[in-house]
């Protein structure tokens, strides 16, 4: 597995300060696949002062030309689709398939959206006697996660870059190679030196110190909602823009009238894809007391189907760690109908696609992010008490709402506290604003939404 043992700043791959560096492990089987550096904090302010001085060009650029460099680097992704998608199948542990299909063509798709965006944008406009203008936050510190580490990259950088700000990019330590890839295909596509800048490295060393840095004007994250706290009480005290993209524990509510079959094996598909690591993933399944067990046999039966189609989780921490929420639900009450948390396998980070029937919305497993393939199926009386059941936990990232009728459905939906509803099996919109209420995170992303992070106003007064 090709990987560069540098870091791309200014431009250009250059050595680290320092002389860490970073194991990738494939989590199929457990093996160091690569050594990639582990920047320090000296690391990451050459870096941020590298977007500095690049900021005013940069910024300055018309954005039709912003948009072409952008429609540059879609095209130099373009050409690296299929390395990319054995990447992401090498570090994160994907099927292929789903590789190739979601982690590879999709944020190819978001970055072409930008480029067409970027050149149609109207960064000016007239409010009465005043000239709105919308420009550049500035420089920006983006710590992206490893579940969908080319998706949630391009979801950051590309509309940073459509907006005139420059980037320094911290991915996650598990998937740092698709971001070598990415690197590579931004220095392709003609992006000036230090507009896009990437520094491999830990979390507690490089995400700190890019988060803190005085040089950076906004904070993008992406990750759990512990860590998304941290990033908002620093970027607080120094009165620093930030955008929070955090966990979840999304309600999949089956309304009676609903054809059950589909919505329940749409639930468990969703649930198991990734591995079940999806922060918007609908992980607890809400069904009415006259159609609770013909559920949970239908996800149980759906469950045992995807035993030998869905790959590890990342790494062993995780692995242990979703592998204990399994066996606090069975502490607490909850029944299992499929899976468990013994390892399904000898080597390798799996778990067992595993569904809990009996949960009650007090559980452990019904109100904390577990980010693996696991269901927990819940029962209500009416209406009003799905809509309590499913407001009733501290985040508010996605659902679905499964009705006769789409009218049935968008009402009900229109009550959820949560960002993103699906209705009736509505496909994902990557032009569509992404984020969440309450605890699961601040501001959007893809789409104009996502564009309009990365912009301040100011107004000219005629």
């Amino acid at each position: 597995m090709k990987a560069h043992d540098a870091l791309y700043i200014d431009g250009a791959w250059r050595p680290a300060a320092g002389p860490g560096t970073i194991e990738v492990v494939n989590p199929a089987d457990e093996q160091v696949i690569a050594h990639v550096p582990a920047a320090t904090a000296e690391d990451v302010d050459t870096a941020v002062r590298a977007a500095r001085a690049a900021l005013p060009a940069w910024a300055a650029t018309p954005p039709a030309e912003r948009a072409a460099r952008i429609a540059a680097l879609h095209d130099a992704l373009v050409a690296r689709k299929d390395e990319i998608a054995e990447t992401v199948t090498a570090e994160l542990g994907s099927p292929l398939p789903f590789s190739q299909k979601v982690h590879t063509a999709l944020p190819i798709t978001i970055a072409g959206s930008y480029a067409e965006l970027a050149a149609t944008y109207a960064f000016e406009e007239k409010a009465g006697n005043s000239t709105v203008l919308l420009e550049p936050v500035g420089v920006v510190g983006a710590i992206t996660p490893w579940n969908y580490p080319l998706h949630q990259i391009v979801a950051k950088v590309a509309p940073a870059l459509a907006a005139g700000c420059t980037v320094v990019l911290k991915p996650a330590e598990d998937t740092p190679l698709t971001a070598q890839l990415f690197a590579e295909a931004v220095d392709e596509a003609g992006v000036p030196a230090g507009v896009f800048n990437l520094v491999t490295g830990l979390g507690p060393v490089a995400g700190q110190a890019l988060a803190e840095h005085e040089g950076v004007d906004l904070v993008s994250f992406t990750g759990s909602t512990a860590v998304g706290k941290q990033i908002g009480a620093v970027a607080g005290a120094a009165v620093k823009r930030v955008a929070l993209e955090l966990g979840g524990k999304s309600a999949n509510v089956i309304l009676p009238s609903a054809d059950l079959a589909k919505a329940v094996g749409a639930g468990v598909a969703n649930v198991m894809s990734n591995s079940g690591q999806t922060c918007s993933a609908w992980t607890r399944m809400l069904v009415h007391r006259d159609q609770y067990d013909e559920a949970v046999q239908l996800a149980a039966e759906a469950a045992a189907k995807y035993g030998d189609r869905i790959g590890p989780v990342v790494n062993a921490k995780q692995h242990d760690r979703v592998r204990g929420y399994i066996e606090k639900g069975v502490a607490e009450g909850a029944r299992l109908v499929a899976g468990g948390p013994e390892a399904p396998r000898e080597h390798g980070y799996f778990v067992s696609p595993t569904v809990f029937a009996d949960v009650t919305p007090d559980m452990t497993i019904a109100q904390e992010e577990i980010f693996g393939p696991v269901l927990s199926i819940l029962k209500y009386e009416d209406e009003d008490d799905a809509l309590r059941i499913a407001n009733g936990t501290v985040y508010g990232l996605a659902g679905a709402v499964w009705a006769g009728d789409n009218a049935e459905a968008v009402a009900f939906a229109r009550r959820l506290d949560t960002g993103q509803v699906h209705i009736n099996g509505g496909p994902f919109n990557p032009l569509a604003p992404f984020g969440g209420y309450k605890q699961s995170g601040v501001g959007r992303e893809l789409g104009t939404h996502g564009l309009a992070e990365y912009l301040q106003t100011k107004s000219l007064q005629f």
